[in-house]
């Protein structure tokens, strides 16, 4: 029984790959969340990570929630938002179960603009809020007034001019440019400078054909090119959308997800559908900013690990030697780590290549499996939240996802 289920795991685990390689994610357009994302509504609040209760997310989850809730209207005041929520009004569901990603906190709320993504093979979509920048914003927990301004300023002046710029642009090939910035030193997760340049030459053009206002385009042209981590959003979307695919397939036994909450760390694997096996979170080497400690530092939280599920970030490393500044250790560390991911991988990506490893393809994808045979854990790039609500930012680092995530799944497999 042991052989025949190994030998069904490696049918299906071909198929993934042949499947993760044709994938062919685009840049479709934009939309309002509860227009786009399905089972969305203004009462449902979509976090990163596996599902988690009210009462169980760490301070900068809630303290984002309550921030969205005032932004939506819902609430005048953050106390009042708190009031909604534990009223029972308000529901919370994983963005991964609603075609839906994001980073961080995660948060989506109903009237959040999003990217929309197809993978053109399928037409399956995928869904991310549009990226705030660094520093206090929502995603890492910050909720003051201009916090909330500048969301929305996003859903009522940034959106409509990018949603017309997009539909004159018409769709754009993410899997192509995210090959480029690979080859232009981004590893596509914490850095994102060469693929944000790219999108802004690319859209510029799109954005004056709009014959906006000048003031308006000024506004929406700055605040792409004052913010490098911008192209993260379609990094996220893309990567979401190629997983979505390769989950129809319903085979194999590697991660199509991994996520945190905060409390719990959860991946899922091809073959077992939309389970999670989770297990609890934790805060790995990071690189805090000046003025923090470690005892500040939020445990693994986001849903942009799903970036390296695809063979991205802390698995491309080798091609962004620049970021060693931002998340710490040495550009032969980084090389080192990403031929490390190879132990747990089943192939290199074909277009996805990095030049300073002459040109050899990512490693992609993960196989629970060989977590398990090896004890090597899957890396993951991450920023870091505070553990207080409203400060925000603390912190960038390389984690690695506890391996007992790993032995439930290939205990479930049955192999």
């Amino acid at each position: 029984m042991a052989s025949s289920t190994s030998e069904h795991l490696e049918t299906g685990n071909q198929a993934v790959v042949e499947r993760l390689f044709e994938a062919r994610p685009f840049l479709i357009g934009m939309a309002l969340a509860g227009e786009a994302i399905p089972g969305m509504n203004p009462n449902l609040v979509l976090h990163a990570g596996p599902p988690i209760a009210w009462e169980n997310m760490v301070p900068a989850m809630q303290a984002a929630i309550l921030g969205a809730l005032v932004f939506e209207g819902r609430a005048e005041t953050l106390e009042g938002a708190r009031e909604l929520v534990e009223s029972g009004v308000i529901s919370f569901a994983p963005g991964h179960d609603h075609q839906a990603a994001g980073a961080m906190t995660g948060i989506i709320t109903a009237s959040m603009p999003v990217f929309v993504v197809e993978e053109k093979n399928s037409g399956i979509r995928a869904h991310v809020t549009v990226n705030e920048g660094l520093g206090k914003v929502l995603r890492f927990g910050a909720n003051g007034p201009d916090v909330i301004e500048r969301l929305r300023w996003m859903r009522d002046e940034f959106y409509p001019l990018m949603r017309m710029a997009l539909d004159i642009a018409g769709p754009m090939d993410l899997k192509k440019a995210v090959a480029e910035a690979l080859r232009r030193g981004d590893e596509v997760h914490n850095r994102n400078k060469s693929a944000t340049t790219q999108f802004f030459k690319e859209i510029t053009p799109h954005l004056l054909a709009t014959g906006a206002p000048h003031e308006k385009l000024a506004a929406v042209l700055k605040f792409i090119a004052d913010n490098d981590h911008f192209f993260l959003s379609l990094a996220i979307a893309q990567a979401k959308a190629t997983s979505l695919y390769v989950e129809q397939l319903g085979v194999g036994s590697t991660v199509t997800v991994m996520a945190g909450n905060g409390v719990e760390v959860g991946i899922r694997v091809g073959g077992l559908g939309k389970q999670w096996f989770t297990a609890p979170a934790q805060v790995g080497d990071i690189k805090l900013f000046p003025g923090f400690t470690k005892e500040d530092a939020t445990p693994t939280m986001g849903d942009s690990y799903i970036t390296e599920s695809i063979g991205l970030g802390a698995f491309a490393l080798a091609a962004a030697p620049a970021i060693a500044s931002f998340i710490g250790g040495t550009v032969s560390d980084l090389v080192e780590r990403s031929n490390t991911m190879r132990q747990i991988t089943l192939a290199e990506h074909p277009d996805f290549v990095i030049p300073a490893l002459d040109f050899r393809g990512v490693p992609c994808p993960i196989d629970v499996r060989k977590v398990v045979e090896t004890g090597v854990r899957p890396l993951i790039n991450t920023g870091i939240a505070s553990n207080k609500p409203g400060v925000g930012q603390v912190g960038a680092g390389v984690q690695q996802v506890p391996l007992e995530c790993f032995e439930k799944a290939v205990a479930a497999l049955g192999n």
